[in-house]
């Protein structure tokens, strides 16, 4: 149980991966993309046993299609490596049902039904993860938690990394598959999230809003954003502003698309991270942060056949260079003080 002062935090708190596949989830060639196999295991799998070696996650918890999911951690070398406490959770109609309700069952202790938290629990923290991040490192993920918890105040902690952290997964030349990411261009830089969010979920007060923003997300497609800041156009928090802010930052990044350098760069002078932080803290009801980290592979998930096509081209070498990498910018992981489980519990 956590209470409100910092002193009283845990030494490590739970995650949850979120590997549903309703509403705006995205099918890579017609299916689930968490369960797409990847040197011979799904996607999903990576994630959970990356979180293994990471000390500041105490348990995990996965919500997503449960027969599916039982199947996926059902091998024998793979139950073997869980060394942490695993949950298999039901999926919901859409995130906020599987976040949330996740969140509930955390506090419940209990992978079948949840519970709203009581007053001394408000303050429980929780790691949010997307489960299709094949080059996620556990240094990079431990760094994301540290730097959230000496936050002094904090919600809601949003994770993005710098444009100059994906270099390594661009493509060599013309022969090459690479990943180009759209990124959200910025007075401070061009920037993408990093599927990595840190939150009190029970202190955010508009959390359906959460849900419009990932429902809306897509920053290839202007109308997404647009119909996101219409929704919200007459919001009491947000104001009109929020047309006029996301709308900058969205022509930018089209200009940023179309080679207009120069044009993204004048419009992208508007738009701050600190400016954000305030806009979206108002829209949600809480206390809203960036937090960056610079390895850069949680950035890195798969939404396209194409993306797929280039991870599995070049998924042993990138994982090599993005745990060297890791290791460079972090050094080695702590080694978790924690005894091991013998075994996963589903």
């Amino acid at each position: 149980m956590v209470g409100a002062s910092q002193t009283a935090l845990p030494a490590a708190v739970p995650a949850i991966v979120t590997a549903g596949d309703t509403r705006a989830a995205k099918a890579v060639y017609g299916q689930s993309k968490v369960f797409l196999p990847l040197d011979g295991r799904p996607l999903v799998v990576h994630l959970v046993l990356t979180l293994q070696d990471c000390p500041e996650v105490s348990e995990v918890w996965v919500v997503g299609n449960r027969d599916r999911l039982e199947d996926a951690f059902a091998p024998r070398e793979i139950r073997e490596a869980v060394r942490k406490p695993l949950y298999l959770v039901s999926q919901g109609r859409n995130l906020l049902e599987n976040a949330w309700g996740t969140y509930r069952r955390v506090v419940a202790r209990d992978p079948e039904n949840g519970r709203d938290p009581r007053p001394e629990e408000m303050d429980l923290q929780v790691l949010y993860v997307s489960g299709d991040i094949p080059f996620a490192t556990a240094q990079e993920i431990s760094a994301f938690v540290r730097s959230c918890r000496a936050l002094p105040e904090c919600d809601y902690a949003f994770g993005y990394v710098r444009e100059e952290a994906l270099a390594g997964f661009l493509s060599s030349g013309p022969e090459d598959t690479g990943i180009e990411v759209a990124y959200f261009n910025l007075r401070d830089g061009r920037v993408r999230q990093n599927n990595l969010h840190f939150a009190r979920p029970a202190r955010i007060g508009n959390r359906d809003r959460i849900n419009d923003m990932y429902e809306h997300r897509h920053q290839r497609q202007f109308w997404h954003m647009g119909a996101l800041a219409w929704k919200v156009f007459f919001s009491r928090a947000a104001g009109p502003m929020i047309l006029i802010f996301y709308g900058m930052m969205h022509l930018a990044g089209l200009a940023d698309r179309w080679k207009l350098r120069r044009v993204a760069d004048l419009l992208r002078g508007w738009v701050t991270l600190r400016r954000n932080e305030e806009v979206i803290g108002r829209l949600l009801g809480a206390r809203f942060r960036f937090v960056a980290t610079e390895a850069g592979g949680c950035a890195v998930d798969v939404d396209t056949d194409q993306e797929y096509d280039a991870v599995r081209a070049h998924f042993g070498p990138w994982r090599e260079a993005q745990r060297a990498r890791a290791e460079a910018l972090y050094g080695p992981l702590p080694q978790d003080p924690r005894p091991a489980e013998s075994q996963a519990e589903a």
